[in-house]
C-alpha cells in the first residue's frame, strides 16, 4: 500500500514545488496590491462625487429658500 504523504529521498525534488509556491505568492501579492490601489482610487472618486452632489444640493436649497 502506498503511503498517503510522499516525502522524496532526494531534496532536489523540492525545488520545482518551492519555485511554483514562490511564483503563486508573488502573483497573489501583486494582485492584492492592484486591488487595494484600485479600491483607493474608487474611494477618492466617490468622495469627490459625494462632495459635488452635496454642494449642488446645498445650492438648490439656498436658491429655494431665497424665493
Amino acid at each position: 500500500m502506498m503511503e498517503f504523504l510522499y516525502f522524496p529521498d532526494d531534496p532536489t525534488e523540492y525545488i520545482p514545488a518551492a519555485i511554483a509556491m514562490i511564483i503563486c505568492f508573488l502573483v497573489a501579492y501583486f494582485v492584492f496590491r492592484y486591488i487595494k490601489k484600485y479600491s483607493r482610487n474608487q474611494e477618492q472618486k466617490m468622495k469627490h462625487f459625494e462632495e459635488e452632489v452635496m454642494r449642488k444640493l446645498e445650492q438648490e436649497e439656498n436658491n429655494g429658500t431665497r424665493r
